[in-house]
């Protein structure tokens, strides 16, 4: 059986500890829940470049280098972009 790869793959930028990070990664689990979608998860401090680029800004989901939402999930806009997809 050959597994269809994904349609689309959305990054959150998270870090451990974090609060609002595990509270965003819940709601867009259960959102994504059957689609097609990734979801990749990258811990900004493992890299010094991401945590200059993201600081306190965490979670931040993006599609390539479209930023979605940070803080937040901001799930009309995450629906509207996954649309243009289906």
């Amino acid at each position: 059986m050959t597994l269809d790869p994904p349609s689309v793959v959305l990054t959150m930028y998270s870090r451990e500890g974090c609060h609002l990070c595990d509270v965003m990664e819940d709601e867009l689990r259960g959102l994504l829940a059957g689609s097609r979608v990734a979801l990749q998860i990258i811990d900004v401090d493992t890299d010094p470049a991401l945590q200059d680029k993201f600081g306190e800004w965490v979670p931040v989901l993006t599609a390539g280098d479209l930023e979605l939402c940070h803080y937040h999930l901001k799930h009309d806009r995450v629906r509207e972009y996954l649309s243009q997809f289906s």
